[in-house]
């Protein structure tokens, strides 16, 4: 009953409180379903412990569910570690997403609504991610999908919050439209949708083709391709990413569950669960890690210039995914995961540090109008400082002695290096250059963010800083814990995601291969990256430290130049030194804020400034044309067409008959008396023509 109680407690919170909150109240219906997320975080610490340390796999079965012709889907939990590090990630930001909720959400009018909704979100992340086949899977997806459009638009008088909602859930259902037909394709191919089984034919058919649209595919090119575009949509990737700035509309505590633990990271680990479709589809794993690269890059540029302190932390997500998905797509499953499991405490961290700012200096999101705030909520500068220094990668590189977004940013910098085969393999090289870049940014613009909320001259309201106040204790205790998590969750688990424990650790689960997989991408390259990447930072066989020219080691492994391994960390020093010359030297923040009202900057900074003009292109090419088809569809189809001859056209006949026929009903007797006669004579006409006719 472990892993049911752990996926079934948040659907049962989300039912009370969602059906019973009026009735039982709000304080009833938080307790329950903070209660019952707290209880599923412990089971899945306790199960991540019991799965991943004894290296077991169990199939958990619920019921039946899909039986129709050849087609068969029952309903089983999947356990193994990839699971259990998901349940673990999932249930413990959720839980202090509730915990926190309690003080952000205190003086809303709808908090048993809101704490259902968190529940359900939580529950429909579980099944996608315990999921054994691909009709549990889109389930779980699309329950999420449902879930984030009532968190996004939870405020919906707010006319913005309901159209970021709508934009979230219409795009992802472009991305799901790709799930769909990679679903269909899984089943064309193999005749079941169950994983197991259809991972274990990926080999025999890897040289079938299939048409589709008016051309022929390699079939497991497509339906990798296809199951790729679902994960753009869910994870926000290039192209399909225009939704999550905007889901920013939502409250604090819903942009901290979306995008540290669950919806975003959907599609990462859809494609490490389908890890054995994208190894035997090399063109398109070296698609994902161009538009990884792509994105890391582009939404690190666009977080530059935000101003608003929630969309800064967003771009960053949509960057760090991109982190994650060239990872996958150059066949470091396990750097993509430790990564995924980082990110969740810092990232997390930072987004419910800036609710806490947010609520101290009554809902003001503008950065332009903070400032001067670090004596007032130390408490929240200490940990919002936490967080910039694990998202930036503050370490020392040669080492494991960093915190979390050090080590697992390196090693997926570093895994790039090593795959690009001394720039043979071209993904892997954009990969490598694009992650430096997008670390660079990554260091100037959290470091923006911390200089303008908390230092200098406050810009604002006057009257705002006399009511500044820490957070109450139910929303500094999830802080607490994120920022543990976000100093020590690197280092503590490095060994269950890179090196010869980790072969053991995800040998049910990823590739085992040393510290990453092997690749069908570019054959041979991950493994080497294994081998760099773990001398790089030591293992428990060698010394820990790299060589300047990649000498062996006594355990074997081949270090990394030097230069790789520092690079990052320069890249995050001169992140740091710009953002300090230019925000904190000769009173920088007030002026480059002030600068930013007035719309200064250039050229290049309006192209930032607008995100690079996707909304605009897209409104172009895509809204106003779909717009005025449906005007058409609506005016000439629908009203002049359909209704006239349809409803319209029948009422307009009934009534115009209706109208002739009343002017009979006159109120004068002969009237009556000459249709009784005409009648009389139609009828003796009919009988005789009868007769006669007889």
């Amino acid at each position: 009953m472990l892993f049911q109680t752990i996926v079934f407690a948040p659907l049962l919170g989300a039912i009370i409180a969602g059906l019973f909150g009026r009735k039982i109240g709000d304080t009833a219906a938080q307790s329950v379903t903070t209660g019952l997320l707290i209880l599923a975080a412990v089971l899945s610490w306790i199960g991540f412990v019991k799965t991943g340390f004894g290296h077991t796999v169990t199939d958990v079965f619920v019921m039946r569910w899909f039986d129709v012709g050849d087609m068969k889907a029952d309903w089983f939990l999947k356990i193994d570690t990839l699971t259990a590090v998901m349940l673990v990630v999932i249930t413990s930001v959720s839980a202090l997403v509730h915990l926190y909720s309690w003080g952000y959400m205190s003086h809303d009018d709808s908090k048993a609504r809101f704490f259902a909704y968190l529940s359900l979100f939580t529950f429909a992340m579980l099944m996608l991610v315990t999921a054994d086949n691909f009709i549990q899977l889109f389930f779980g997806w699309e329950g999420v999908g449902l879930a984030s459009y009532l968190l996004i638009g939870f405020w919906y008088k707010k006319p913005t919050a309901n159209a970021a909602a709508i934009k979230a859930f219409v795009t992802n259902r472009v991305g799901d439209v790709g799930l769909a037909l990679g679903v269909m394709t899984v089943f064309l191919v193999f005749g079941s949708v169950k994983f197991d089984t259809v991972f274990a034919q990926v080999a025999d058919n890897k040289d079938l083709v299939l048409p589709f649209l008016g051309m022929e595919f390699n079939a497991i090119e497509l339906m990798a391709g296809l199951l790729f575009i679902g994960a753009m949509g869910k994870s926000a990737q290039f192209f399909l990413h225009v939704w999550l700035p905007d889901a920013m509309e939502g409250p604090t505590p819903v942009s901290a569950l979306i995008h540290a633990a669950t919806m975003v990271t959907a599609g990462v680990f859809m494609v490490c669960r389908c890890f054995p479709i994208f190894e035997a589809a090399p063109i398109t794993s070296g698609a994902i890690a161009i538009i990884g690269a792509l994105t890391a890059f582009f939404a690190a540029t666009v977080a530059l210039v935000q101003n608003d302190i929630k969309r800064v932390i967003a771009y960053s997500t949509c960057s760090q995914l991109g982190y994650m998905f060239f990872a996958a797509g150059l066949g470091l499953y396990n750097a993509a995961m430790f990564h995924l499991f980082t990110h969740a405490f810092f990232k997390a961290l930072l987004f419910l540090c800036a609710g806490s700012v947010i609520h101290a200096l009554h809902h003001e999101q503008d950065m332009r109008k903070m400032g001067g705030t670090y004596k007032l909520i130390p408490l929240t500068y200490i940990f919002m400082i936490i967080g910039t220094l694990a998202i930036t990668g503050v370490g020392i590189p040669g080492t494991k002695l960093g915190f979390a977004g050090f080590l697992s940013k390196d090693v997926i910098i570093e895994g790039a290096y090593a795959a690009s085969a001394g720039g043979a393999y071209a993904p892997a090289v954009i990969a490598f250059v694009a992650g430096l870049i997008a670390a660079l940014f990554t260091s100037f613009y959290s470091w923006r963010l911390i200089f303008m909320t908390f230092h200098g001259k406050h810009r604002g309201e006057p009257d705002v800083l006399k009511h500044a106040h820490e957070a109450p204790p139910a929303m500094m205790i999830p802080l607490i814990m994120l920022a543990f998590g976000a100093v020590f969750a690197g280092m503590f688990f490095y060994k269950h995601f890179v090196g010869d424990y980790a072969a053991g650790f995800w040998a049910h689960a990823l590739p085992a291969n040393t510290a990453y997989s092997g690749t069908g991408v570019a054959p041979g390259m991950a493994a080497e990256a294994a081998h760099g990447a773990e001398a790089a930072h030591g293992d428990s066989h060698s010394d820990g430290h790299g060589d300047d020219h990649g000498s062996d080691h006594s355990d074997g492994h081949h270090a990394f130049p030097t230069w790789v391994l520092w690079s990052p960390f320069v890249a995050m020093v001169i992140g740091f030194v710009t953002a300090w010359l230019m925000y904190m030297v000769k009173g920088g923040a007030a002026k480059r804020a002030a600068a930013s009202m007035r719309g200064e900057g250039g050229v290049l900074y309006k192209f930032l400034l607008n995100k690079w003009y996707v909304d605009e292109i897209y409104d172009v090419i895509f809204v106003k044309g779909l717009r005025r088809l449906g005007d058409i569809f609506w005016k000439i189809l629908d009203v002049r067409i359909i209704d006239n001859l349809g409803p319209n056209g029948f009422a307009k006949l009934a009534s115009g008959t209706a109208g002739k026929l009343s002017k009979l009903q006159s109120g004068y007797l002969f009237h009556y008396a000459l249709v009784m006669l005409i009648g009389v004579a139609a009828i003796i006409v009919l009988v005789f023509s009868k007769v006669s006719g007889g």
